[in-house]
């Protein structure tokens, strides 16, 4: 589920790393902004499921912090952007699955409980022999 482009706030600096002079001179990196909280597109679960993945791109007020510096253009920065905000929109999406509790069937208790009893016999007959 894509986010509509008026949510997203993008600002542009000067990176560091490889790229000879044109590092200097150009702002490639992308800082993403997205109010995670105050976004009209998102529901409750998917809103809260969100800002427990972002973790520590996630500011307190609510917002997710991206920095894209992998790329050496400002366009494929901001693309790797959104493409990592929408991974974690779509992990967001999936509800987790409650887990229904069930109980041991009588026979596979029954195979534990003689397992053990197996088991004991083995270890005692372990011991030193007494003189009887």
């Amino acid at each position: 589920m894509p986010i509509p482009e008026d949510e997203l706030e993008f600002r542009f600096f000067r990176a560091g790393g490889p790229g000879g002079q044109n590092v200097n001179k150009t702002s490639t990196a992308v800082q993403l902004r997205f109010d995670a909280r105050n976004s009209p597109s998102l529901s409750d679960p998917v809103r809260e499921r969100l800002l427990k993945l972002a973790g520590a791109r996630a500011t307190q007020a609510g917002e997710i912090l991206i920095t894209a510096v992998r790329f050496r253009t400002q366009e494929r920065n901001r693309a790797d952007a959104v493409e990592r905000l929408n991974g974690l929109l779509d992990k967001a999406m999936i509800a987790p699955v409650k887990r229904i509790a069930t109980r041991p069937t009588l026979g596979s208790k029954t195979r534990r409980l003689e397992a053990k009893g197996r088991r004991a016999e083995v270890k005692a007959g372990r011991g030193r022999p007494t003189l009887d």
